[in-house]
């Protein structure tokens, strides 16, 4: 089975964590338009969505959901979205696509994070996958800089910029043992928006599609 069918296999398996009448916080991604698709036989049992890119919001506003400005809503039951690499404790590496700090901002609002992924997302020490830094972009070459006394090799995204109008670091060569400790050492960095190591509010539940089965992985 190919990694964009466990994709979807996860997407669909997360489905059951929505509950009706609510507002679904939705991530960005190749396998978060997997979920957006599985949201279509359940579309008229939500009230709408929540979406942490301008990719997601017409993906979902084409299939017919309402999406709601963040600022409108106060209560996220569930909020799915996949990631680029997890670790056994579910801390995560994402920002591949470059939302990166909209799906954190949904993520701290989340009563609960689904994540969902194919299996080869799950590793034992996250890093192989470069960790994508938001920058305010004048300050790229100083958070630059910074990077690499953390022991990382951070490349310039060239010809890219974030929804929020900013660039993008991507910090090659890491072994991350401690997500959290990075996690904080980054976003200390002046001109940091932030970064992709979710790890102080990782995953609740990884939904892993592994073959034709779907593994619920709880953080260890």
């Amino acid at each position: 089975m190919s990694a964009q069918d466990e994709k979807r296999n996860a997407a669909e398996a997360a489905v059951k964590y929505i509950e009706e009448n609510t507002i679904v916080g939705v991530g960005t991604g190749s396998t978060v338009n997997c979920f957006i698709d599985a949201l279509e036989p359940i579309k008229h049992l939500i009230d709408g969505a929540v979406s942490s890119s301008v990719a997601s919001t017409e993906r979902l506003e084409a299939m017919g959901i309402r999406v709601y400005d963040l600022n409108t809503v106060d209560h996220i039951p569930v909020y799915v979205d996949g990631a680029d690499e997890s670790d056994a404790g579910l801390n995560l590496i994402k920002g591949g696509g470059g939302a990166l700090t909209r799906e954190k901002i949904i993520t701290a609002v989340a009563q609960k994070f689904i994540c969902i992924a194919d299996q080869s997302k799950l590793v034992p020490v996250m890093g192989a996958f470069p960790l994508p830094i938001e920058v305010i972009p004048m300050a790229r070459s100083y958070v630059a800089r910074e990077l690499v006394k953390l022991g990382g090799d951070p490349v310039y995204r060239d010809g890219f910029k974030t929804d929020n109008g900013n660039i993008i670091l991507d910090i090659h060569g890491l072994q991350i043992t401690d997500p959290k400790g990075l996690e904080t050492a980054i976003n200390q960095i002046t001109g940091v928006v932030t970064n992709g190591l979710f790890a102080h509010r990782g995953a609740d539940v990884l939904l892993l599609g592994r073959g034709d089965d779907v593994e619920t992985v709880l953080p260890q």
